[in-house]
């Protein structure tokens, strides 16, 4: 098996991380988690860093706001890995890429995101899923309105 490789692009405004793990359905996975994963934990830096702005700084208020970084990081990055992952293996086991893939892998990156909740119940998890599916649905037929 040959060894995993990775390799970060920065041109521009874009920023392409690629990792290759021999596998095109791990490597969507593992690099939409990268990369959203990363704005989660900016995402969660500004949220905390606004709040320190506001309070006296200290100790424990950094400690928070890294546990918050942490936390955001990992529930970005798993609703991206399970949407880029959900909606490749649709398209490769469909052999077609429509709606339908984005309606599955919203739905299942919603319920996942729910499930990261410190106490998910069964209807909020249904609601995310929903709601997930939905967005992914709506993202999907605006991205295609220009073709």
């Amino acid at each position: 098996m040959e060894k995993p490789r990775g390799s970060v692009q920065f041109d521009g405004p874009n920023v392409d991380v690629l990792v290759d793990l021999g596998h095109p359905l791990l490597n969507r996975v593992v690099d939409g988690f990268i990369k959203v994963g990363g704005i989660g934990a900016m995402n969660a830096a500004s949220q905390d860093a606004y709040k320190l702005v506001l309070q006296e700084a200290n100790k424990s208020s950094f400690e928070n706001m890294v546990q918050d970084m942490g936390k955001q990081s990992l529930q970005w990055g798993l609703v991206a890995g399970v949407y880029s992952g959900m909606t490749y293996g649709m398209q490769e086991a469909r052999g077609v890429h429509d709606w339908k893939n984005a309606l599955v892998g919203g739905a299942l990156a919603g319920a996942a995101l729910s499930l990261t909740e410190s106490n998910p119940r069964h209807d909020r998890v249904v609601q995310a899923a929903i709601t997930g599916g939905a967005i992914a649905t709506a993202a999907e037929f605006l991205r295609n309105l220009n073709h």
